[in-house]
C-alpha cells in the first residue's frame, strides 16, 4: 500500500510515517517506480509504535524494543544492559501510572463532593 493509505488506516499523518522511517522504526520497500510500498505488517508496526509512544517510551527505546516484541515468542532477548534500560523505562511508566491514578482518585473525590454522588 502507499503511504497515503497506510496513513489513513493507521490514523496518522504521512509526515509522521516519514518521521518513523527516519528514526529507523519503519522500513518500507520500494516499488519499481521508486514509491515506498508499505505492507500489511507495517500497519501493525505503526499501531505498536503509537501504543509504545503513548506509554511514554522514546523512539530510541522503541527502535530497540520492536525486534524484541517480534521475537518474544522465541524468548530471544538482547544483552542485560538493554533489558535494564527497558526495565527502567517500565518503572518510570509505572510511576507515571501511580501519579495518574492518584490524580484520578482526587478528581473523583472532588466530583463526588460537589455533585452529591
Amino acid at each position: 500500500m502507499r503511504i497515503k493509505e497506510l496513513s489513513r488506516r493507521a490514523d496518522v499523518s504521512p509526515r509522521l510515517l516519514r518521521y518513523y522511517k527516519e528514526q529507523g522504526l519503519l522500513s518500507p520497500s520500494r516499488s519499481a517506480n521508486g514509491y515506498r510500498d508499505y505492507d500489511e505488517a507495517l500497519l501493525v508496526r505503526v499501531l505498536q509504535i503509537r501504543s509504545l509512544l503513548s506509554a511514554g517510551l522514546t523512539t530510541e527505546i522503541i527502535r530497540e524494543v520492536l525486534p524484541c516484541l517480534a521475537e518474544a515468542a522465541n524468548s530471544q532477548y538482547p544483552a542485560a544492559d538493554f533489558v535494564n534500560r527497558v526495565r527502567q523505562e517500565r518503572d518510570r511508566m509505572a510511576e507515571r501510572l501511580d501519579n495518574l491514578t492518584r490524580n484520578l482518585q482526587a478528581i473523583d473525590a472532588y466530583l463526588a463532593a460537589v455533585t452529591d454522588e
